[in-house]
């Protein structure tokens, strides 16, 4: 059953990420790939937050019991953090998006893409533990 659920999350991540990745393109224009970072972030905070909401003192584990509940934990871990999460974030985006960059002598805006990239994501995962652990 776990395996259906990734397949929807997926389904629904990719979709999630096709739809904003577009809008943020539109309002932002092409020259930075403000949509991935965005995308990126928000999937890091996601991701965060459900491994610590899903675990052992974490938010969800007192709300929700395995006893006749519509998903049980593997099946909500498969679903969002597999499923969800992996549909909607973007690295191998990223890393194209960032060699583009370097390709087009814009080393400064690659530089600032990865390294922003990588402190915003870490920050958001972190955001997402200590709320999911609130």
């Amino acid at each position: 059953m776990a395996s259906l659920w990734v397949v929807l999350g997926s389904a629904l991540g990719g979709l999630a990420r096709y739809w904003l990745g577009a809008w943020v393109a539109a309002w932002t224009g092409p020259s930075f790939p403000w949509g991935t970072l965005l995308i990126n972030v928000l999937g890091s905070f996601v991701i965060g937050l459900f491994a610590a909401a899903l675990g052992e003192r974490g938010l969800f584990s007192d709300a929700l019991g395995h006893n006749g509940q519509f998903l049980d934990f593997v099946d909500l871990r498969a679903f969002v953090m597999v499923g969800l999460c992996g549909g909607f974030t973007t690295f191998s985006s990223f890393s194209l998006q960032s060699l583009e960059l370097l390709q087009a002598g814009r080393t400064g805006p690659a530089l600032g893409y990865v390294g922003g990239s990588v402190l915003a994501c870490l920050l958001a995962v972190w955001g997402g533990w200590v709320l999911g652990r609130a």
